[in-house]
């Protein structure tokens, strides 16, 4: 949790976050995915000044348990100081204790975005599903609640001024634009018309801007002409020594002797392997995405 702290920016776990976007579809099929088409409602998560401390922090994690559709978790809240934003104790359930830091009992808007990351801690743990490293299993859980249709409130929850800043979770504010861009392309779903925050505005236009240039990578077809060029200049040289980094695709030729290239699926991430042959359409095995290629 950043306060009053620097906000790291740009994608420095953009890698991390697309073995996670990989490592949901693997885990939960496309069909278990499909159902997280709507996201969580901001009427469902409003906390008001009023409201009682204890009773609305349960209410809202009580939502978050079912829009996670985990209906024999019973969350247990309570409010401490401590350094982190919140702490989930990994128990067999059907109890889970969640801590949240006392700030949140004056900053009781943000405590949705607190509950979408410990509930989704609960989420994987039943899973099963984890990444090796205490910061790269957080990215995870980052990843997947905003996925999943919760964590655009964790992106609300960054504000950024000259006198102050606050940040929650650790995924960057564009990072956490980025897997809500991912998500709005495959349901259609617009989540900056719930965004209070200007800032968080702003991280999810800068991470549709990312996540549209996965879609213009070659071989695909929308990929512009310097990729195109590239594309080709590399394709000639192939399965050669000659230089293929930097960019997202690979060749490689098959016990035939034909040429095929490799590329990230630009929806899941996951890598698609065709045929070198020129106008190709490709539909990835994972989440179902029908590819338009020019190999």
């Amino acid at each position: 949790m950043a306060d009053d702290g620097p906000v790291e920016h740009g994608y420095p776990h953009l890698d991390t976050v697309r073995d996670a976007i990989t490592a949901l579809y693997k885990r939960l099929s496309y069909d278990t995915v499909q159902t997280f088409a709507t996201s969580v409602a901001p009427v469902d998560v409003a906390f008001g000044d009023t409201d009682d401390l204890h009773m609305g922090a349960q209410r809202v994690a009580r939502e978050m348990v079912r829009h996670y559709r985990l209906p024999d978790a019973r969350p247990i809240i309570s409010f401490r100081e401590m350094t982190h934003a919140a702490n989930v104790e990994l128990a067999a359930g059907p109890e889970y204790f969640i801590e949240l830091n006392d700030r949140f009992r004056t900053h009781r808007r943000d405590i949705g975005a607190a509950l979408a990351h410990e509930v989704m801690h609960v989420y994987l743990h039943r899973l099963d599903l984890s990444f090796p490293g205490t910061r790269e299993n957080e990215i995870l859980t980052d990843t997947a609640a905003t996925y999943l249709g919760a964590g655009w409130l964790l992106l609300d929850a960054y504000r950024e001024d000259s006198a102050s800043s606050q940040k929650l979770g650790y995924l960057t504010p564009e990072e956490f634009g980025y897997v809500l861009a991912k998500r709005a392309l495959v349901f259609g779903e617009d989540p900056s018309v719930w965004f209070t925050s200007p800032q968080a505005y702003t991280a999810y236009v800068k991470g549709m801007a990312q996540a549209r240039r996965d879609e213009q990578q070659p071989p695909l077809t929308a990929a512009g002409w310097a990729g195109r060029r590239r594309y080709a200049q590399d394709r000639r040289h192939a399965p050669g020594p000659g230089s293929q980094s930097g960019v997202p695709y690979a060749f490689s030729g098959d016990r035939g002797g034909s040429l095929r290239v490799s590329f990230p699926c630009p929806t899941c991430h996951q890598r698609i392997r065709v045929p070198v042959r020129g106008r190709v359409r490709a539909r990835c095995s994972l989440c179902r995405t029908v590819l338009e290629c020019d190999t």
